[in-house]
This record gives structure tokens, C-alpha cells and sequence, in this order.
């Protein structure tokens, strides 16, 4: 409630800061001995032409903001902690799909809908938790439509896995205080271009389903690594997916902005060595040759531009007593990020932390270290991601297909044996021993 006071009041202040200027400046004409009559009836006159486009662009996003806000506290938020079943055999293509079913359920359908009721995609939160080395995976999303429809989509690709809503959140036993605990939170995002894919299932060649024994699970190195954390730590692994699609007015935006295909096609033909600005198709002569790798970096493209895709902000927080603070943690979860790394295509690094590289210089006080730790918190329990790069955005939310998405989130594989991670014990039984049968004639 109080974050719709406040978006509230932002609207309102604009119209009143203009008026507080139009005071200020007769205030200042008349001290400086110029009569301000003039100006004022010459602005008053043509008010009629500039007042409304001014406050429009003013007021035009304050207003989006608190319908946006309003529709986000009347969908509520529901915390569905998924309990791994003990035979997991199927790739990421199962979690895939998921992705894909529940994208864009929130979309608004008219301008009544965009610009009152504030309907819009919500951002879905996928988690990977360790509470002092019990590992558990979330999935944070709106209350309405779309929990019903991520707990339908997780039983029809997961048979046997149980999705229990929490009654309070996991969060809620981290409050902020600084005289108790020590807080880190990292930014993640692509290493390139947002339209070269990272290493995906299929790199990884989980789509041709291999025996059990063959298998490489991409998350296993992260998994191990969460297990590993004291019983007084918490590392909280999330990423903020928001559906990416078009931006027009339609949708709540004055400026439109196309999905990410023609990006995509446009760093294709580059590639390709493709002109569109000639006339006919070009000679074969003149074609680049390409290499292995430049084809198979073109076939995840071109495989990624035809599949859903998510806005997607990357953040980890790690959390511990005062005074417990282990430095030797950080870099070891940084690195369970290389599993997706493919040298000169993409990968995931570090964009963005909690603390500056010259402290002395950036943050003599410690009080910027301290106000983003608080801010950072808040947002992660929030479901919420903001650019904190502020010169360059390179901590900027990225675009990622579901095949990207649903390899770096999805129910594990069975040869995953991470102690802190338990699952549901099995309900196959073998068949009686005495179970009669039935003889035919034959």
C-alpha cells in the first residue's frame, strides 16, 4: 500500500513542481526589475498548445508505473517450492516447455486494459536456494493465472514431483541488520551480444536423451557448490524472467521497440556476409566460407529466434553471520556459471557487486556499500531486478530464449547425488511375487 502512495504521489508532482516554477520565475523577474506580466500572459495564452503534450510526457510514465503497480499488488505473489522426484529422466526440453506454456499469460488484450487496469507480464522468479547446505529450488510467481499454470505445466512434464505453495516465505527469515548479518549480492549477465545463445542442453547433447551414466548435467557443478555452505549461511541463487515481446503502444510504451528477431537475422547475415542493400541475390563467389563453428553458432541462432524468450536479470546473494563473512565462497559460485561458457559465442560473468574496486576512493564511508546491500535485499524478496551499473547498464536485464533459460533452471537428473539436495522418495513398487497369471488358449 505504501509503494501505491508513493507512485501516487509521484503523479501528482509533477503538475505541482510546474507550478512551483511558474512562481519561482515571476518571483525572479520581479527582484530583478523586469515586469513579469508580459511573459506571464503570453504563457498563460499559448498554455492551451504546450500545457497538455508537456504534462503528458511528464505524467505518462509516473501514471504506467502506478497502474503497473496496482495491477502487481492486486495479482499477489506465491512462493511454490518444487520437491524433486527420486527418477528424473528427462532433459531440459521438459523445462522448456514449461517456460514456453506460462509465457505471456498477463498480456493485456485492449487499451482499457494497458492503460487503466495496468495489466501487463509479470516477472516470474526461478530460485535455487541453499539454507545452510539444504538445497532447494523455488519457483516465485504472480498469484493469479499464472501459479495455477506453472503447478498444471510442472506435473504434466514431471511425473512424480510435488508443488507445495509456502505459507511464508523462505526470505522472510533474513530481515535487514547489519549488526547481525553480513550481506554480498552479485549482478550476472551475458559476457557478448545478447543474440549469440550460451551453451545450452543441446550443446551439451541432453536433447538425444543418453543412458543415465552418459548424461552431463549442466547444474550439477552449482548444486554441489550450494550443498557446501555452513549451517549459518545462505546462498540465494535467482533469476527475474520477464516474457520479452513487442513494445508499442499497444503495450504501454510510447516508442515502439521490435522483439529481438530481427536483431537476430541482422547479425546473421553479417555473418553470412549478406547485403541487403544490393539488388538480386548475391554470387556465390563472393559468399564468405565458413567454419564449423560459425555454422553451428548460426544454427542456435536461427533455433533461438524461433522459441519464446524472457527478459531476464541474474543475481546472487550470499548471507551470513557478522564477523562469518568467507570470502573463498565467492569466486567458486562465480565460476559454476562457466558450465554455460563457449568461447568466442557467449557465456555468463560478473557485471555488477556489492562492493567497488577502490574502496577508498569509490566509497571512503561504506554508506554506498551499505544502501545498495539494503536495496538489494529488498529486491530479491520483492521479485524485482534494477540496473545498479548505472554509467553503462552492463548489469542490464538480457534476452534468453527458453532452450538458454531451461538450461540454467530444471528439475536435475537422477545422477545428480548432491547430499543437501533431497527428493521424494519413490513409489514404484516391484510387482507381488504371488501376482497369478491368466492363461489363454491359445
Amino acid at each position: 500500500m505504501l509503494d501505491l502512495i508513493k507512485a501516487l504521489f509521484n503523479i501528482v508532482a509533477a503538475p505541482v513542481i510546474i507550478i512551483i516554477a511558474i512562481v519561482v520565475m515571476r518571483f525572479t523577474f520581479t527582484t530583478m526589475g523586469i515586469d513579469p506580466e508580459p511573459v506571464m500572459s503570453i504563457l498563460i495564452a499559448t498554455s492551451p498548445l504546450w500545457l497538455p503534450f508537456l504534462l503528458f510526457y511528464l505524467m505518462f510514465d509516473k501514471w504506467m508505473g502506478f497502474v503497473h503497480l496496482k495491477f502487481e499488488e492486486n495479482q499477489g505473489r506465491s512462493t511454490l517450492r518444487l520437491r524433486l522426484p527420486a527418477e528424473v529422466f528427462k532433459s531440459p526440453e521438459a523445462m522448456e516447455n514449461v517456460l514456453a506454456q506460462v509465457h505471456n499469460v498477463q498480456s493485456a488484450d485492449n487499451l482499457w486494459q494497458t492503460y487503466i487496469d495496468g495489466k501487463h507480464p509479470l516477472n516470474l522468479s526461478l530460485e535455487i536456494v541453499s539454507i545452510g547446505g539444504d538445497v532447494r529450488l523455488y519457483i516465485n510467481c504472480p498469484s493469479k493465472k499464472v501459479k495455477n499454470s506453472v503447478e498444471a505445466q510442472m506435473y504434466a512434464q514431471y511425473p512424480g514431483i510435488q508443488v507445495e505453495e509456502e505459507a511464508i516465505d523462505y526470505t522472510n527469515a533474513v530481515t535487514w541488520d547489519p549488526g547481525t548479518y553480513d550481506y554480498f549480492t552479485v549482478h550476472m549477465g551475458q559476457k557478448g551480444e545478447q543474440v549469440y545463445p550460451i551453451k545450452t542442453y543441446i550443446d551439451f547433447g541432453m536433447d538425444k536423451l543418453p543412458k543415465e551414466e552418459q548424461k552431463f548435467e549442466p547444474m550439477a557443478a552449482m548444486l554441489e557448490q550450494l550443498a557446501t555452505i555452513k549451517p549459518y549461511e545462505h546462498l540465494w541463487v535467482q533469476f527475474i524472467c520477464k516474457p520479452h515481446t513487442k513494445k508499442n503502444f499497444k503495450t504501454g510504451y510510447l516508442h515502439a521497440h521490435d522483439s529481438w528477431e530481427h536483431e537476430i537475422q541482422a547479425e546473421i547475415d553479417k555473418i553470412m556476409g549478406r547485403s541487403h542493400d544490393k539488388k538480386g541475390p548475391a554470387e556465390l563467389e563472393n559468399q564468405p566460407r565458413l567454419t564449423t563453428g560459425e555454422r553451428d553458432t548460426i544454427e542456435s541462432m536461427e533455433r533461438n529466434m524461433g522459441k519464446y524468450a524472457y527478459e531476464v536479470g541474474i543475481r546472487w546473494t550470499y548471507i551470513t553471520k557478522k564477523g562469518k563473512f568467507d570470502g573463498n565462497l565467492i569466486a567458486p559460485t562465480i565460476r559454476t556459471f562457466a558450465q554455460y561458457d563457449l568461447i568466442k559465442r557467449n557465456g555468463i560473468g560478473v557485471k555488477w557487486r556489492t562492493d567497488f574496486d577502490y574502496n577508498w576512493f569509490s566509497d571512503w564511508s561504506g554508506k554506498r556499500k551499505t544502501k545498495y546491500k539494503r536495496k538489494e535485499l529488498a529486491n530479491y524478496k520483492r521479485r524485482e531486478y534494477f540496473v545498479r551499473d548505472y554509467p553503462r547498464k552492463s548489469d542490464a536485464p538480457m534476452i534468453m530464449s527458453v532452450e538458454e533459460l531451461a538450461t540454467i533452471f530444471h528439475i536435475p537428473s537422477s545422477i545428480v547425488m548432491t547430499p543437501g539436495l533431497s527428493r521424494i522418495a519413490s513409489t514404484r513398487k516391484e510387482a507381488p511375487p504371488n501376482l497369478p497369471i491368466a492363461n489363454y488358449p491359445s
